[in-house]
This record gives structure tokens, sequence and C-alpha cells, in this order.
């Protein structure tokens, strides 16, 4: 899989929880590894190789493996891609923008103590928002209709004033995006509308349709709905204050993406470039078609660029659809609450920015990586965070938390990224072997945490996921960021029929 059959990849420790991974060719820079010694021994053989692969990929100038690295397509997920030059769709993977959120409420934790009143929540939200692969407004009473037109306009404009106003959802969450709008390869919309027609013309209108219902859902595997306890670190305040945390208030948690309409694009796209390799009689990186790409300029680099963003749109409208039905659910039982959107940031996605070494403007693409800009950084400039950093949202698990970070200056020597969340420890199906699913449920009960499932998916248990404590120890550890707030689960929202993304 490499240039030589001989090389096998050994990690270098640099730090308490850092290291490098040098490649067999010496002209490549060695890869950054973020991880203590414990994390790093989670990175098997496969990832490492295909870490190295993706490394010496054309084009491809530097790489981070962060601490939740794990195999994914064609590059880890749980990891960071440059390249000044060329785009892969490989490093940004299936579900375009897969993105996290936070709503926060005025709701003191006591008032959720109650198992009705939690139970009243989770039927309220489940009345709104559906689960599960192919689910869409159809499938929930209470959904927001999303016709064709709107839909057109959510994908090409993304969360601008005029779609989150037809959807009445509070405009100025916009501010609260990570990216409200995505524009075409040109950096106009014109190019999204242009490719809408040529994607979705006469023969594909349906397909559009059945995806456009889709807007305002939670997909399957690992997406949910967490409602949280915020408790805030002590040497923290000031920053939550910024960030609008309440210690010990309710806030609500969101993992979701592009849904189908993001997987077709990206399928498409995989299925395009690859067919394009060969009718060219060009070689894959290390024989791996899922590490195909295309220079950027071309014909094929402008389409996955236009793709990305109607995906990354969509993905954009999605998560502020499901906060609008969220807040508008727990006012069913709480009629008087506020509610305010903390942030939205994608782990997915692949943005052109100015690399923090080189100076060099690159096309970084995170896969299972986390956006983290620090204090100050010129793209924080007229945002409500450009003097503290923005907030970057780590899923762990339900049992033992999820947290809020805030970047640090070091966070330069990852190409301002971390991990996406804890990361899995067990595939799928090696989960739904070897996990007792009564053990599962009961763990739960003891937690004293509901959910929705009659039986919570084995292949989502928290067992299948890395310890986030050691994750965070690591991130902290690599002076990459800080701790702003712990989020401790009081129910969750997944696909209540199987866990099957």
């Amino acid at each position: 899989m490499t240039n030589s059959e001989k090389y096998s990849p050994k990690l270098i420790s640099t730090g308490d929880a850092t290291a490098i991974l040098p490649l067999p060719n010496k002209k490549y820079e060695p890869i950054r590894v973020i991880g203590t010694p414990n994390i790093r021994s989670t990175f098997d053989n496969a990832c490492l190789r295909q870490a190295v692969n993706a490394r010496m990929a054309p084009g491809v100038t530097d790489l981070v493996l962060n601490p939740d690295a794990h195999i994914g397509y064609g590059a880890p997920v749980g990891c960071v891609m440059a390249s000044p030059t060329h785009i892969y769709p490989g490093p940004v993977g299936v579900d375009i923008k897969c993105s996290m959120s936070l709503l926060q409420f005025d709701l003191p934790a006591d008032q959720i103590e109650d198992k009705k009143v939690r139970r009243a929540l989770i039927n309220a939200i489940c009345e709104r928002v559906p689960t599960g692969a192919g689910k869409g407004q159809r499938s929930v009473p209470k959904s927001r209709s999303v016709d064709v037109a709107m839909g057109e306009m959510a994908v090409c404009d993304g969360a601008s004033e005029g779609v989150l106003s037809m959807l009445d959802i509070p405009e100025h969450w916009r501010h609260r995006c990570e990216d409200a709008s995505h524009v075409g390869h040109d950096g106009t919309t014109e190019a999204l509308v242009d490719r809408m027609h040529q994607l979705f013309g006469s023969t594909r209108k349906d397909e559009f349709a059945s995806k456009i219902r889709q807007l305002g859902s939670y997909g399957g595997g690992n997406h949910f709905g967490e409602c949280e306890v915020v408790q805030v670190a002590e040497d923290q305040k000031h920053v939550a204050d910024v960030f609008g945390l309440k210690d010990g208030h309710v806030a609500f948690l969101s993992h979701c993406g592009s849904r189908g309409l993001g997987h077709n694009l990206a399928a498409d796209q995989f299925r395009t470039m690859q067919d394009k390799f060969d009718q060219w009689a060009i070689p894959f990186p290390a024989n791996d078609k899922h590490l195909c790409y295309a220079p950027l300029g071309s014909p094929e680099a402008n389409d996955y660029l236009d793709d990305m963003a109607i995906g990354a749109n969509f993905a954009t409208v999605n998560h502020m659809l499901i906060n609008a039905l969220v807040l508008e659910a727990f006012r069913d039982v709480f009629p008087s609450i506020n509610g305010e959107l903390i942030y939205f940031i994608s782990h997915n996605i692949a943005r052109k920015e100015v690399l923090p070494d080189s100076q060099k403007v690159a096309w970084v693409m995170r896969k299972g990586a986390t956006r983290a800009f620090p204090a100050g950084h010129y793209a924080l400039k007229d945002t409500p965070f450009v003097d503290t950093g923005h907030p970057i949202l780590l899923p762990g698990d339900p049992q033992r938390g999820s947290a809020v970070m805030v970047a640090l200056e070091g966070a330069k020597n990852s190409l301002y990224s971390v991990n996406h969340g804890a990361g899995r420890m067990m595939g799928r199906r090696n989960a739904l072997r070897t996990l007792d699913q009564k053990k599962v449920n009961e763990s739960f009960d003891r937690k004293d945490i509901m959910t929705n499932c009659r039986n919570y998916p084995r292949d989502e248990a928290p067992a299948a996921y890395k310890d986030l404590n050691e994750v965070l120890t690591s991130v902290k550890l690599a002076g990459l960021a800080a701790e702003v707030a712990r989020l401790k689960a009081r129910f969750v929202i997944k696909d209540a029929d199987k866990a099957d993304d």
C-alpha cells in the first residue's frame, strides 16, 4: 500500500501528547500526530497506513492525525489534510458537512429531573424531528413542511436571512454558524443554481423532492439529539459567558449532516472521479480508489466544490431547522422558556484557508476533524468570538459526557483543528457481535439517561467509543484547546429502528 512493501508505520513520541509518523520517502515531512501514549495505542496499522497513503498523495502538503482517528474512506476519520493544488472527496467523506450544534435554554436543570417531564420532552421532539435513514417530514405529525422551491433556495443560499425567515427560524442564529452559507467554485451563488439545474433537471426532480423532505431530520448511525446539563469549568466562566453557556442549565446537542442529498452528491462524485481515473489510465494513490482527486481549476474540481457547497448548505439549514423544532418541542412542556443557539460547527468539510506555517492558501480538508481558531484569528473578525476563539463542540458518549472547548494558540500546530469527538474503538459489526443488548439497556437505566429507543443501538453503545476523558487530555496536553464546559446527558434521541448509517 505504500512506496515500500517493507515499510511499517511507527510513531515517534515528541511530547506528552504529540508524536510524528515518518514516511518511507524522506522527501515528505512526517505526519503530525496528536494523542497520549494510551490514545496512540488505539491507532491500528490500517489507520496508520491509510494516513501515510493520504499524506503521500499528489498535491498534499500537510496531514495531521487527531486522537479520535480510525480508518475511513481514503483518509482516516479524525484527520486534517491540506493541499494548495488538489481537492480530494475522501477526506470530506460521504456525509458532507456532518456537524454539531448546541442550543442553550434558560431552564434550570432541576426542572427536568422528573422522568415524566423528560418523557414528555422526548415525545414532543419525536413528533417534530424524524430519525433514521430515509425518514423525512412525512414521518412525523408536527414537522415543518419544505417544498421543492424552498428546498432549492436552502441548498443554494444556505442559512441566509431569507431562508431562515421562510422556515420560521430565528434569523440571528446565522451569526452563530461556522459558515452560514457556502458558495460555488467561482465564489458565487449563481454557480450553485446552475449546478442544481444540471444535477436535478427534468429527469431527477422527484429525487430532489424526496431528499429535500429530509430537511429538519436526524439520520441513523452516530447521529443524535441529546438533552444536556451544562457544567461550566471554574476557570472558563468569562469564555462561557461570551459563548452564552449557562452553568447548571439545560441545553440540547445535535449531531447530523446533509442526509440523503449529501450522501448522493458525494457518492456520485466518487464514481465520476474514479471513472476519469480509469478513462485516462491514471493510477490511484496507493491503489486506493477512495483517494481519487481532481486538480483545482479543472472541471472535475469545480463540479466537486459546487456539489460540496450544495450539500453543506443543506446540512446548515437542516441543523437550523432541527434546533427551531427542538425549541418548539421544549415550549410544549415549558411554554415560557427561551432558547438560543450557541454555535453550529462542521467536522466533514473542505475550506480554503491560510496555512499557519507556510502562509500559503490551501484547501484544508477536515474528515472527522473540527475547526479550532483561537482568539485573534483573522477568520473571527466581525464575529462574537474574536477575543476568545469560537466554541468547539465535541461529542463523547451519553454516559461519559460531551464537551465544549476553545482553541489556544497551539492549535496552529494542528492546522487549527482538533478532533471531532471521542472516535470509535469498535467497528459496528464487532459491536453488534460482542455487546449484550440487555447490559447496554441496563447501563442507561443505572445512569438515569432516558432514550426514545426500546433498545439502544448496540453499535452506538458507549463501549464502542474511545474514552472522551483520555481524548480531551490529549488535546489539552498538546496545547490545542481548553475545556470550557462539560455536557451531561439526561436523555438521547437516536434512530429508534436501528443504527444504519
